[in-house]
């Protein structure tokens, strides 16, 4: 399990296209990377789709930011909020906006899923550098990441634990408790098939 967090380099009232996107892109890194490292998917990055997807959604019927659909603010808010009533919105367009909508939001995560594919594809020696430190240290500021970016060491001394494994160790253990799991017999296994 991991946790990131950005914080902002300086105060924003207002956020741009290009910044959405980038936004975007970083919060689809860690699903990419579970793609990339594992080949498999896990429940993990699911807070940062959520966010991603609601991001694009913000984009496309808040902000005007859509080619397609241009400047339009889609789905009215109902601001009224009672006793016992969330804040709501209903949907003031058609059906065909609200596919062409869902097109762009899909459009919008697909291409920023495959720009970060890309750049952990081709940056994948400063991921492996990153996930052997967190690994080590359990966790990096700024700083740190910068430094491993680099290619430098770290300059604070190393954690003395014992119970530390090498990154290649715990590969390994997760590597062979998959495998185990794959061959372990099920509930249906206990009765023979019917004649």
């Amino acid at each position: 399990l991991g946790l990131t967090q950005q914080l902002p380099a300086d105060d924003r009232y207002s956020k741009n296209k290009t910044s959405a996107l980038h936004d975007i892109c970083i919060l689809m890194g860690g699903r990419a990377a579970e793609e990339l490292i594992f080949n498999d998917f896990t429940t993990g990055a699911g807070n940062d789709i959520e966010r991603a997807t609601d991001m694009a959604r913000r984009m496309i019927c808040e902000w005007g930011m859509s080619d397609t659909l241009g400047p339009v603010a889609y789905g009215k808010k109902d601001e009224q909020v009672f006793l016992g009533r969330e804040m709501s919105s209903t949907d003031n367009y058609s059906q065909s906006t609200a596919q062409q909508i869902d097109d762009e939001i899909r459009g919008i995560i697909t291409t920023q899923y495959e720009r970060v594919m890309n750049l952990l594809r081709d940056n994948r020696d400063k991921l492996e550098r990153m996930a052997d430190a967190l690994h080590e240290y359990e966790t990096l500021d700024g700083k740190e990441i910068d430094q491993l970016i680099a290619g430098e060491p770290l300059s604070r001394p190393k954690p003395e634990r014992k119970h530390l494994q090498t990154p290649e160790q715990v590969r390994a253990a997760d590597d062979a408790k998959k495998a185990k799991e794959n061959n372990r017999p099920g509930i249906l296994d206990a009765f023979p098939p019917p004649n």
